[in-house]
């Protein structure tokens, strides 16, 4: 998700429309209105910038965040969020973790689309012809956002034909990362660049880069340093080792060697030999681009159910999928789930938030539940009492540093991710305090990409598309709460307490 610079003129759009919810003093129509603005001065016309002035083109998990939150102004801007992304899927079922846009000078941000060549390097691979791209991908929680976007306006998405041209693209992708990326052999996907993840610069990556040769310096030129602090971003030195990692891939077709085949055979050789990019040096076993796969295939299955095909073979997957992210990935000493480098062949010992993220699927062992629960609200994490939203990187590594970018600041995404997740086990006060924490520190730092998590300082860009649209989602949920425990009443103590139901599906 390594995003430099530029400053982006929007074309005119429509503004995203809402009803008020009342003029309750819990109504947080402030920040609703403020929430849905930035979503409009970020928006071009078919996707939506994750901010207007420092990132000029479309994010593949980006987009599927602000889906989540655009179906609740706009239903049908939402549905076109996702449709622009997926009409730049490859023809080997990648979705592509940047779809530039061509009316943003080539030297305003970097990587740009001359580094990645899409057109010819990723020919072989069925790269698109009308539109650049990059080569890489991102986390897949795109069936889920269109499942949710669905949920949003039934009527208009089955008008559309909405699901029904959505699915046989999702049911590529996650094709895609099932045959080409099982790169361990195990059943679980692996990335093959520290950006696939999306948690760019993560300490989780620092003992499988010492292994790349860096590109020479003199061989590219960093836009992100003239927009934030060198102490903030990662170093020249690990940058460089981003470039070379995307150059070989590039240079090898985008390739993914290693893969197995539709007979179910073995292409390549997981433990040493070629992974596709770098001759195998970075190939890992991440559990949230893992965990957000799991969840995924669930709502393909919804999805499937809606379009009246059988889902059960795909929530089996699922579960499949979940007993083999345990068996591979979970770490009990640790208390949570653990990155495996296939290059060195075992996990690396480091805690990132990351290793929290499976906590949002429903098939996890009671046991493991229980224990990222406390790993969550302990001294590595602190939520609920050193800390006001979960930070990216554990607060005793060595690696942390509050404000440095994914090796320490709180994100939004992941937040969001890990109050859904506490909520789907019944940690329901848990789960309050943290969207509380999330929807006021989006509205005081003014929509931040990230916060310190201590102080809740904002840190990167202001304006941030996710930030807003995640803000938007958790504000939709709690209205919901409220009305429904007025429908109900304060219970027989006068506590005003209720139980949150599963209201329209979101949850699923």
């Amino acid at each position: 998700m390594d995003r430099s610079s530029t400053q982006l003129t929007v074309r005119p759009a429509e503004p995203a429309t809402y009803e008020p919810a009342g003029d309750s003093p819990v109504s947080g129509g402030s920040l609703r209105i403020r929430a849905a603005q930035v979503l409009d001065a970020n928006w071009t016309g078919g996707s939506t910038v994750p901010s207007r002035s420092l990132y000029p083109h479309q994010w593949s998990w980006d987009s599927a965040f602000i889906a989540i939150g655009l179906r609740h102004v706009s239903p049908l801007r939402a549905q076109t969020e996702l449709e622009t992304l997926l009409t730049a899927q490859w023809a080997d079922g990648r979705v592509p973790h940047i779809v530039f846009n061509p009316s943003v000078p080539l030297d305003a941000y970097f990587p740009s689309p001359d580094f990645w060549r899409s057109s010819t390097a990723g020919r072989a691979a069925g790269a698109p012809r009308t539109v650049q791209t990059s080569g890489i991908v991102q986390p897949p929680v795109h069936a889920l956002a269109a499942w949710l976007v669905h949920r949003a306006d039934p009527g208009l998405s089955r008008a559309r034909g909405f699901l029904a041209r959505m699915y046989p693209r999702l049911a590529a992708w996650h094709r895609y990362l099932l045959h080409r990326r099982d790169l361990g052999g195990a059943g679980l996907v692996s990335v093959v660049h520290p950006w696939e993840q999306g948690m760019d610069n993560s300490p989780c990556w620092d003992a499988p880069l010492a292994r790349i040769t860096p590109a020479p310096a003199r061989s590219f030129r960093r836009a992100d340093l003239a927009h934030g602090a060198p102490e903030d971003r990662p170093t020249d030195l690990d940058y460089g080792r981003y470039v070379r990692l995307a150059a070989d891939y590039r240079d090898a077709g985008y390739r993914d060697a290693g893969y197995r085949d539709a007979a179910g055979g073995r292409q390549g050789d997981a433990a040493g030999g070629r992974h596709g990019v770098g001759g195998g040096e970075f190939a890992v076993e991440d559990p949230a681009f893992n965990a957000l796969l799991i969840a995924s295939e669930h709502a393909l299955a919804h999805i499937a159910e809606e379009l009246g095909a059988p889902g059960a073979a795909r929530h089996s997957r699922a579960e499949r999928l979940t007993q083999a992210l345990v068996e591979r990935l979970w770490d009990p000493a640790s208390g949570m789930f653990l990155c495996r480098d296939l290059r060195a062949g075992g996990p690396i010992p480091e805690r990132s938030v990351s290793g929290l993220v499976p906590l949002l699927l429903p098939g996890l062992p009671r046991e493991i539940v229980a224990a990222l629960v406390r790993t969550l609200c302990g001294p590595h994490f602190g939520l609920g009492g050193r800390t006001r939203l979960v930070p990216s990187y554990d607060l005793l590594g060595e690696a942390f540093d509050p404000h440095r970018y994914w090796r320490g600041p709180a994100w939004f995404n992941t937040s969001w991710l890990l109050e859904r997740g506490l909520r789907v086990h019944g940690e329901r006060e848990r789960a309050d305090a943290l969207r509380a924490a999330v929807l006021h520190l989006a509205e005081v730092t003014d929509f931040a990409e990230y916060v310190d998590p201590y102080t809740g300082e904002a840190c990167g860009a202001t304006g941030f598309g996710w930030t807003a649209a995640l803000a938007l989602d958790l504000h939709h949920e709690l209205h919901k709460d409220l009305l429904k425990g007025a429908r109900e009443g304060v219970s027989e103590a006068g506590t005003g307490t209720f139980d949150r139901s599963d209201e329209g599906g979101d949850r699923a």
